[in-house]
């Protein structure tokens, strides 16, 4: 007689469907071995067609399970106490996690091996073991809903005239080497879970709201959806000079335009949360959870640095001529604001990156004297005089300091600061979290 189950031997005195069940737990796990005819006291009892039954468990493993996982099991018959057992011996998958393909990839449909039973998997554990199993890339890793459609992208890439099949999604990492969908996939898809929330409201803060839109479906179509309706609140203000008139949108196209894609081309999906922007009277805030790629400083972005923290999205981009290379966004962004007195703002905090674009007629009514949200009357010039004589009082300054002295975010103070040193007035020594600035 055999010993009593534990976490890698499981007993069956006859073959049953669920048998499928338990090899995937096993597969999931550290593998293992399912018996078939002993009874769950060890007591071995044998099967009177071992053929036929070896035969029913290759083909329901084949049927029902995804991914393939027949390379990780062995089949077998062995002769026990005189009489005939099937073996199925089964070694951990490197494809995990493999589930019910009639289920898919929910708790319903994906067990595993845990002492001696066989259980369901938490939604989060199927998602970190997705995350282990693909490179901890989450666009690569495999979705964990199969039944996807491409609408939306099909209708944009036949815009472009780009050919588009299985072949060239498999190229564009839609499809994997596993031959299912990709996380990737399920971003562009129709059912895409990832939805982008823009709120309206009155004034410069957020005690009066006006409107809340929630986009849905493919990443795509939350891009032109979230565009449009932005676009129906960027006014345009006609000014005269003699017989000339000029038009001037409160926001720059082009700077919505790349401030809408990095939101979306550079956030990290594995969070569950929402693309936001708010739109305020004297503002726009583009809000994207993730932050910065490790081991990025936001200055590196500003000396031209970029990492991608969805390669495989951004190619697609790239390819559908939404971008045009990598780590162009926040200089495009820059450029569009080159003539206005108030520049955009990059802001980065733990998990989160915000892009903040400045109303351009606001600040032309208030005389350029106005940081978004501040209420401050100072000119850049007056500013930049403040920075310059603490640095004399106090011997160096700092760009948190300067962000404190002058009430401004990360990015406007790092610009002043680079500014003084460029025009001969301040030094900077050291570098990172060490730098600071002192008189020339």
């Amino acid at each position: 007689m055999l010993s009593f189950e534990n976490q890698n031997i499981e007993f069956k005195q006859e073959y049953v469907p669920d048998i499928r069940k338990e090899v995937m737990g096993f597969a999931n796990a550290e593998g293992g071995t399912v018996y078939i005819g002993v009874r769950r006291d060890g007591a071995v009892v044998g099967v009177d067609d071992p053929d036929g039954v070896m035969l029913q468990v290759v083909n329901s493993l084949k049927d029902s399970l995804s991914p393939d996982v027949m390379p990780f099991v062995k089949v077998s018959t062995v002769e026990m106490e005189g009489k005939q057992v099937v073996e199925i011996d089964v070694t951990t998958g490197t494809n995990r996690p493999y589930y019910l393909r009639e289920k898919g990839l929910k708790p319903s449909g994906v067990y595993v091996r845990k002492g001696s039973s066989t259980q369901p998997m938490t939604e989060e554990g199927i998602r970190e073991m997705l995350l282990q199993n693909s490179g901890r890339s989450y666009e690569s890793g495999r979705s964990m809903n199969q039944d996807l459609t491409f609408q939306t992208f099909l209708e944009q890439m036949r815009k472009r005239s780009i050919e588009i099949g299985t072949a060239q999604m498999k190229t564009l990492k839609l499809i994997g080497e596993d031959g299912l969908y990709t996380n990737l996939a399920l971003l562009l898809s129709d059912q895409c879970e990832t939805t982008t929330k823009i709120a309206l409201f009155q004034g410069t803060d957020k005690e009066l709201f006006r409107d809340r839109k929630e986009f849905t479906g493919s990443i795509l179509k939350q891009l032109e959806d979230a565009y449009q309706f932005i676009d129906l609140f960027n006014k345009t203000k006609a000014t005269f000079s003699g017989l000339n008139r000029t038009d001037c949108k409160d926001y720059p196209d082009e700077a919505v335009r790349e401030a809408l894609l990095n939101s979306m081309v550079h956030r990290d999906y594995s969070f569950s949360g929402s693309n936001l922007i708010n739109l305020y009277e004297d503002r726009i805030e583009f809000v994207s959870l993730g932050g910065l790629v490790p081991g990025l400083e936001l200055k590196s972005i500003f000396l031209g640095v970029s990492q991608s923290r969805n390669p495989n999205l951004a190619a697609v981009f790239y390819r559908m001529r939404l971008i045009e290379s990598y780590g162009t966004g926040i200089g495009k962004i820059e450029r569009a604001y080159r003539s206005c007195p108030m520049q955009p703002e990059f802001e980065t905090a733990k998990g989160v990156f915000r892009v903040t674009l400045p109303n351009r007629n606001e600040v032309q009514e208030t005389g350029g004297k106005a940081q978004p949200g501040e209420g401050r009357s100072t000119s850049l010039n007056d500013q930049k005089q403040r920075l310059v004589q603490y640095a004399k009082e106090n011997g160096s300054i700092t760009r948190k300091q300067a962000e404190t002295l002058l009430g401004a975010g990360t990015t406007k103070a790092y610009r002043l600061l680079k500014e003084l040193c460029d025009a001969g007035e301040l030094i900077q020594k050291g570098n990172g979290k060490q730098s600071c600035y002192v008189i020339r």
